[in-house]
């Protein structure tokens, strides 16, 4: 299977000198992609959690065990089937080397990815991955892989578009493509991502209750050096993701 790699999509914020970037991962293989100029260099660290312990799962993706045993699992040849309940609430707590971070998902209006990243999480995708960029030019923090150029083999659809960014939303990384989401994401931790409203695609799908502050701790961390507006000073790993549901 071709490892999937990440693209960069480069906006304009109303001032024509002016342009920032937002990094997603995106599913590609060259062959009628004319917006190689975007691709961005990989950023030295950890290995990738495609040599990180954990299985792959061909043809179908079943829906994994909630209860902690799941064998982990890092690449996927398909997107799973639906796997929660969007009726119930579910919430996501991110155990990091910095601190905790509490997350409401929001089931209701982007049930398709909270259904992604429930699935991921509870297959173990996420354990041992890392925050791997801090750019303060955004107040943003990106993870779900040991680097950027890590995905779980599959991308989703957009879930609606139109969104609005603020401090403590939890928020789905893409591409400059439509529908290449997969597995990293990224937290707003200030008003500085209000930049990103005039596009609006950047799927939000779930609210920070509590570690807003560590978010913000995590950014303090940037250390000025990389792309993609810099990384940590020190490795910030995600011990693991646990998920409940009500």
């Amino acid at each position: 299977m071709e490892k999937v790699r990440k693209r960069g999509l480069i906006f304009g914020v109303g001032i024509p000198v002016l342009v920032v970037a937002l990094f997603g991962v995106s599913n590609f293989t060259g062959s009628g992609d004319s917006d190689s100029s975007s691709d961005t260099t990989e950023l030295a660290g950890p290995p990738t959690l495609e040599t990180l312990p954990g299985r792959q799962i061909t043809g179908a993706t079943p829906c994994p065990k909630t209860d902690g045993t799941e064998e982990r699992a890092t690449i996927f040849e398909k997107a799973p089937t639906m796997c929660i309940d969007a009726k119930k609430s579910y919430t996501a707590t991110f155990d990091t080397t910095e601190g905790v971070i509490t997350v409401a998902l929001d089931t209701k209006n982007t049930p398709n990815t909270v259904n992604n990243f429930v699935t991921l999480s509870n297959y173990g995708y996420y354990n041992k991955s890392f925050i791997f960029r801090t750019d303060p030019s955004l107040d943003i923090i990106q993870g779900g892989g040991a680097s950027n150029i890590d995905d779980p083999g599959y991308t989703i659809k957009d879930e609606g578009t139109g969104f609005k960014y603020s401090a403590g939303d939890l928020v789905m990384a893409r591409s400059s493509g439509p529908d290449s989401g997969g597995g990293q994401f990224f937290f707003v931790t200030g008003p500085k991502a209000s930049v990103l409203d005039s596009q609006g695609n950047y799927v939000t799908f779930g609210k920070v209750t509590r570690g807003l502050d560590v978010t913000q701790k995590i950014l303090a961390l940037n250390s000025g050096e990389g792309d993609l507006g810099g990384a940590p000073s020190r490795a910030v790993e995600i011990r693991s993701i646990t998920i409940t549901v009500k």
